[in-house]
């Protein structure tokens, strides 16, 4: 292997353990993206960070804090263009060239316009060297979702669906159609998004807390959203009562002064939406207002009827499918295939198909 080979394999190992802490908070950070970053001198790390949940501080920032040792002459590698702007703190190269970093490696640059490829000049003004685009396949498919959020007017959409092997997504005498591994997976999914939307009808069905059940996720549990036309929610069900513990929003459109109250008195937060053509919830106006309100990164999480309506809208851009090893038989309801063979049909699984004590979980590349 060539010298020069060999520094770009290690360059490119580098990033790919930045892109690892980024993982961590990915769904937590709120507006900003989640980055990773690592501090290394004479291939040795001297300091990791990642951004921190809820956006601030940076990930350079909790890089060089972490570092033990002087960063002076290091390597700084970092998943996303640093930023050069003044926000809420000051620009992370301003960091960058304070503690007199010697080289720079990042892998896509950052889509936001007061930063795009302006860190270049601004680190090479300073005579720190900047090399880009390293990594660039994982990282880009990592940032689908922060590119979508700064560059299109809708945030990036994800469904999940369980099906039974005869693909029916109801079981009539069982509350689970996948296993307890499968459903862990499910939580872990939740944690990497900042928002879960379900109908109401999962809500009377099946009563669910949509948290993340999972040790030391349950902080990561995204705020929930209620699609809910007539308000029909119940005040007993587990959504109103953990209410005070997880942010929750409810879309409607019917008038009921008196139930609003009740649930607003709840801390439940209500936005009264208009109607689509077909007499549903406006889609396109909920996950509008959703954006505006900071959210990027959407899970939804729902019966056969609402993502089946989210398709035909041609809303998701990812999606996870989750299949189980037994068949249902007379005892499975609402069946898939149909709209498997519609919309899954030659979509291709993007991420390696995971086996899941005999399960499967397939995920699709929607756009």
């Amino acid at each position: 292997m060539s010298i020069k080979k060999s520094k770009k394999n290690l360059h490119s190992f580098f990033l790919n353990l930045a892109l690892q802490q980024a993982k961590k908070n990915l769904g937590n950070t709120k507006n900003n993206p989640s980055v990773g970053c690592l501090i290394v001198k004479n291939n040795c790390v001297l300091g990791l960070g990642s951004t921190a949940v809820n956006g601030r501080p940076h990930a350079e920032h909790e890089a060089i804090k972490s570092s033990k040792s002087s960063i002076k002459n290091s390597d700084l590698y970092v998943t996303l263009e640093p930023c050069v702007h003044y926000g809420k703190t000051p620009p992370c190269v301003k960091n960058i060239i304070r503690n007199k970093v010697k080289r720079v490696f990042f892998s896509t640059f950052d889509p936001d316009k007061r930063t795009f490829k302006k860190s270049l000049s601004v680190l090479k003004k300073e005579k720190i060297e900047v090399n880009a685009r390293i990594n660039t396949v994982s990282s880009n498919l990592f940032y689908r979702s922060y590119i979508k959020f700064k560059k299109e007017n809708l945030p990036y959409v994800t469904g999940k669906l369980a099906i039974s092997k005869d693909f029916f997504t109801k079981d009539k005498k069982n509350n689970f159609i996948t296993n307890e591994l499968s459903r862990l997976r499910g939580h872990m999914l939740r944690s990497y998004h900042d928002c879960i939307i379900t109908g109401i009808n999962t809500i009377i069905d099946d009563n669910p807390i949509l948290n993340c059940r999972i040790q030391g996720l349950d902080n990561k549990s995204p705020t929930r959203v209620i699609l809910d036309k007539d308000l029909k929610i119940h005040k007993k069900t587990n959504i109103v009562k953990t209410a005070h513990i997880y942010p929750t929003i409810i879309f409607f459109n019917t008038t009921n002064p008196k139930k609003v109250q009740e649930l607003k008195k709840q801390k439940i937060k209500l936005v009264k939406t208009e109607l689509s053509k077909d007499g549903s919830l406006d889609l396109f106006k909920i996950l509008y207002h959703l954006k505006a309100l900071g959210f990027s990164r959407i899970f939804v999480e729902s019966g056969i009827r609402l993502i089946t309506n989210f398709f035909k809208n041609n809303l998701f851009d990812d999606f996870f499918l989750f299949t189980s090893n037994k068949k249902l038989g007379k005892k499975g309801d609402y069946s898939f295939k149909q709209s498997m063979s519609k919309f899954l049909k030659n979509k291709k699984g993007y991420f390696q198909k995971v086996n899941l004590n005999g399960e499967k979980l397939t995920s699709y590349k929607i756009k």
